[in-house]
């Protein structure tokens, strides 16, 4: 350990030093998402026009001297009635129809409702989070 005492720095200044970089990052993110979300409209458009072209043709995929534009059907599923759809799974014991991903707030109440009860393979990683909230008018 070194003979030099360590200055404690007022944690008024280190929260504020904090709040200023946090408003900072907000600033920017909020940049950076507006430029990124005009991008992703041209990008759409662009994607919508070559689709228009590609049906227009007949044809899945086109090569360019830019890249293999291709055209694929892809289909996404979700449920409106998730009591039905887990009864479902249940019933035809489908559990791989799910994704694997743990409900965290699901799991930390279980666990805190049925302490003896640790499913298998289950793994917790805690850590302290340090926050600094805007003061309170």
């Amino acid at each position: 350990m070194s003979d030099v005492a360590t200055e404690l720095i007022p944690m008024d200044k280190l929260a504020k030093v904090y709040r200023k970089i946090k408003a900072e990052i907000d600033e920017l993110t909020k940049e950076y998402d507006t430029k990124v979300e005009i991008l992703k409209a041209q990008q759409d458009e662009l994607r919508f026009a070559m689709k228009d072209q590609m049906k227009a043709l007949g044809v899945k995929s086109v090569n360019t001297v830019f890249g293999t534009v291709t055209m694929i059907n892809k289909t996404r599923y979700g449920t409106d009635d998730w009591d039905s759809f887990k009864k479902f799974i249940v019933e035809h014991d489908v559990v791989d129809l799910l994704e694997k991903r743990i409900a965290q707030l699901n799991m930390a109440r279980y666990l805190e409702e049925n302490p003896g009860s640790v499913p298998p393979g289950l793994n917790a990683f805690s850590d302290f989070e340090i926050r600094v909230n805007k003061p309170t008018k």
